[in-house]
């Protein structure tokens, strides 16, 4: 069994610098906490991976296949693999949960 304390992977976040801190790795999926401030905008590609996205806090709306939603804390969202999606219209700093499945880049090209 592998838990986890929320503001130990804050922590971890910070002290990695980027938008996406990886907490856990296994076999068939991959979990990491994605950090976008408000009025940032989001960079994401679509992925060679499933995703399921927890909005942990914060305020913003998603766009998935040309379809937007808002999102705010305890929203939960799918997008396949390969699909276009972002966050945008982000009103208060969103943290978000994000568990890949296959792990994350486990499918991408590798050159």
């Amino acid at each position: 069994m592998d838990a986890f304390d929320m503001s130990q992977i804050v922590d971890g976040h910070r002290r990695n610098g980027e938008l996406y801190h990886e907490f856990l790795r296994a076999k068939r999926l991959s979990v990491g906490l994605y950090v976008l401030e408000a009025g940032a905008t989001d960079p994401q590609v679509p992925h060679t991976e499933d995703e399921v996205y927890y909005i942990v806090s914060g305020s913003a709306m998603i766009e998935v296949a040309g379809e937007h939603r808002p999102v705010s804390a305890g929203s939960v969202i799918y997008v396949d693999e390969q699909v276009d999606h972002r966050f945008h219209s982000i009103t208060e700093d969103l943290s978000v949960i994000v568990v890949f499945a296959p792990p994350r880049r486990s499918l991408a090209v590798q050159n």
